[in-house]
């Protein structure tokens, strides 16, 4: 698995519950250029999930990452699955995707993303800074830690997976987390907490 230098992402989760009119919120924001998806909805059933899938458009599927459930990602050839802690813990191997289906996961320490580095597509790092949308959840890292690991990460032979800040992520410190040299931010509060959750997604996309 190689690793391929692309420009910085940003990448939407879904919130964890249901909203209002979402199916149309999220057809919108894939149409105004948001290139992934996360839908993470931890205590939804199977079903529920398919009945959202089902609800938006076929050709945005590729888009989709699923929090879980590789039979649904298979059945509906989204473009990848994430993997909870819990679930990482207990896969024995990586599950078996599609050609073209990516593979991600959480992490909350640069430890662990270097201990697991060849696993994953892709990696979310958190929480940044303090998290919008779990209470409590305050940033953790040093922004100049994050910095002389990236550019060692760099430096170094061998695959090293694109990381992404999640945690915290606006429009004000969306720059910070891309100086710093991560590959792109992954975003949950900062759109979902707004009244306009497509217009907060467009504010930071101009950052």
């Amino acid at each position: 698995m190689a690793a391929v230098s692309t420009p910085f992402q940003l990448v939407l989760l879904s919130a964890p519950t249901a909203q209002p009119d979402e199916p149309r919120i999220l057809t919108e924001l894939l149409a105004q250029g948001l290139g992934r998806l996360h839908l993470r909805k931890p205590d939804w059933t199977a079903a529920q999930l398919e009945a959202l899938i089902q609800a938006l458009p076929s050709q945005v599927y590729p888009r989709l990452v699923l929090h879980g459930h590789p039979q649904l990602v298979q059945q509906y050839r989204l473009g990848g699955l994430h993997l909870t802690g819990s679930q990482r813990a207990a896969a024995q191997r990586r599950p078996r995707l599609l050609p073209g289906q990516t593979l991600s996961t959480s992490f909350h320490s640069l430890a662990k993303i270097n201990q697991h580095r060849r696993r994953y597509n892709y990696v979310f790092l958190s929480p940044i800074f303090n998290s919008l949308s779990k209470v409590g959840y305050a940033g953790n890292f040093d922004l100049g830690e994050l910095r002389r690991f990236f550019h060692a990460q760099a430096a170094r032979p061998g695959y090293h997976p694109p990381v992404l800040a999640l945690g915290g992520i606006e429009a004000h410190n969306i720059s910070l987390v891309q100086q710093v040299g991560f590959a792109g931010a992954a975003v949950l509060g900062a759109v979902w907490q707004s009244a306009d959750p497509v217009a907060a997604f467009l504010a930071l996309r101009g950052s």
